[in-house]
């Protein structure tokens, strides 16, 4: 089986003033379609920057990323964001939610970026899974933290992407909230069959993954 997201080699390094800072150093890994894999590792340890650089926001210094067969080193910006639109759903740890939207107008976002018809019986049927049947004509600033995390998520699911990348999913949350959501997205994520790469603090959510990727000052360790 092919990969769906394999990673060789990665480095990424930064000039801070006069030095070369290097935030990934040597980093391999391999995700295949509906595979969960959670990155952990102390605060600087360069997960997010690894999160990043597998979705194609960022380029690495050296290394190859290849997600959904595409070689993201060699397309430029907009060819990248037309492989995440195709193939990629996000969900963050601050929601990223438009204060002006409704929670269905916000989880019909990505299809409207793809030009695409607007489901919304679909999106409220999404809606409808995380517990917020009842709520789909409220902004944000009328929904709890944990509310606005499950309205991220249905949007996250809408365009059915093969690949979820979710970073610190459930950092803001309380934890009983926080074990609510991260009961929704491995069970959305079940039902889909998508692939999921988590980063997160939390050694008992990271440990909900099939694989557990383990970094360092940049590098992966045993």
């Amino acid at each position: 089986m092919q990969a769906l997201l394999a990673l060789e080699n990665l480095t990424k390094t930064y000039r801070s003033g006069g030095t070369q800072l290097t935030v990934l150093a040597d980093v391999s890994l391999s995700v295949g379609p509906g595979e969960t894999c959670a990155i952990v590792g102390p605060s600087g340890s360069g997960k997010t920057t690894l999160l990043g650089l597998s979705a194609g926001l960022d380029l690495p210094t050296s290394g190859t990323i290849r997600l959904a067969g595409h070689d993201l080193g060699a397309l430029d910006e907009d060819a990248r964001a037309r492989i995440r639109n195709e193939h990629v759903g996000f969900v963050f740890q601050n929601f990223q939610l438009l204060p002006t939207l409704t929670a269905l107008e916000n989880v019909l976002v990505p299809i409207e970026l793809r030009g695409g018809a607007s489901p919304r019986t679909a999106a409220a049927e999404l809606l409808a899974r995380v517990g917020l049947g009842d709520r789909l004509d409220h902004y944000p600033v009328q929904l709890s933290g944990g509310e606005q995390q499950r309205v991220a998520l249905a949007r996250a699911f809408i365009n059915r992407p093969q690949l979820l990348f979710a970073d610190e999913p459930t950092g803001n949350l309380d934890g009983d909230t926080a074990q609510r959501v991260a009961d929704m997205l491995f069970e959305l994520n079940r039902t889909a069959g998508t692939a999921l790469i988590l980063v997160s603090h939390d050694l008992e959510l990271a440990g909900r993954c099939g694989q557990v990727v383990r970094l360092r000052n940049g590098r992966r360790i045993a």
